[in-house]
């Protein structure tokens, strides 16, 4: 018998025929959803993670704004505490010392005798000098005379040899690369920097010694201070500038934020003592 002429095997391969079909486009049609939803939660997790990367750099944005502000207010607090300091100095020191000498000057000088006159002029001179002295005190203060005329070298090395020749600690310090100083008003930020370091490890870390170097590596100019009494690292210190309490360090940070440089607390990998590192540009990049 001939299979062609057989209905019942026509209609049986026109079914399987009609059946493959269906299941290809069933296929097809399930490739193309699941394709579809792959792209679209594809779309949707870039649109949430776009979204999460916004609200992250918000984040991180409003931060960095808050520490601003904390910087700037530790910078306006130490410079009010400056003021007041100076004031309180010129009122409660030099005032009463220019008063007293206006008594020994006063108009009943003329009419003393000889003797008494010479006795109150040289009182009221003693008492002027005093005074002249005091202001010298409060003016090198503000700008020690050593930075101002021989530069942060010398200024950090007579500050270390006072320290060293009061003998309770022993305080040494060297620049190995400072042929070319720093701009002026830099160095002074940097001294203040130090000073506030030093004062730091002098009333907290009972230290046996502080020893400070300097070198120039590229563009970049570093200070290092060791000392090996108590310390801080580095998150220590980022968590004191946050909190309400350090205000020396919330000014050591404003201040490097002046000269755009930067400071690392850590302790050596012997575990024996602690090392500062001060860093920043030679050149002030918005000085260019």
């Amino acid at each position: 018998m001939w299979i062609g002429s057989n209905p019942l095997i026509v209609n049986v391969m026109f079914f399987l025929q009609v059946t493959t079909r269906s299941d290809v486009s069933l296929v097809l049609f399930l490739g193309t959803l699941g394709m579809l939803v792959l792209v679209i939660g594809l779309i949707l997790f870039i649109i949430f993670h776009q979204r999460k990367v916004i609200r992250y750099q918000q984040r991180l944005q409003h931060m960095e704004i808050e520490q601003q502000k904390m910087m700037l207010t530790a910078s306006i607090k130490l410079q009010e505490e400056e003021r007041q300091r100076l004031a309180a100095d010129l009122h409660d020191d030099a005032g009463p010392l220019l008063a007293t000498a206006r008594l020994y000057l006063n108009e009943n000088l003329v009419n003393q005798d000889k003797s008494t006159q010479l006795q109150s002029i040289f009182q009221a001179r003693q008492i002027i000098d005093d005074t002249i002295q005091l202001i010298r005190n409060i003016s090198h203060s503000l700008m020690p005379p050593t930075l101002k005329n021989f530069g942060l070298e010398s200024a950090v090395n007579d500050l270390f040899q006072k320290i060293s020749g009061s003998g309770t600690i022993n305080a040494s310090s060297r620049f190995h690369d400072y042929s070319e100083r720093l701009k002026p008003e830099k160095e002074l930020v940097v001294f203040r920097i130090i000073q506030e370091l030093i004062n730091n490890i002098l009333k907290h870390s009972n230290s046996s010694f502080i020893h400070l170097t300097q070198n120039v590596h590229g563009d970049k100019f570093y200070l290092r201070i060791h000392h090996d009494g108590r310390g801080i690292v580095q998150s220590d210190f980022e968590k004191l500038t946050k909190s309400n309490i350090g205000l020396g360090l919330k000014n050591i940070s404003s201040r490097l934020r002046v000269v755009h440089g930067e400071i690392n607390f850590e302790k050596d990998i012997s575990q024996t003592y602690y090392k500062i590192t001060l860093e920043l540009p030679n050149e002030d990049p918005y000085d260019a």
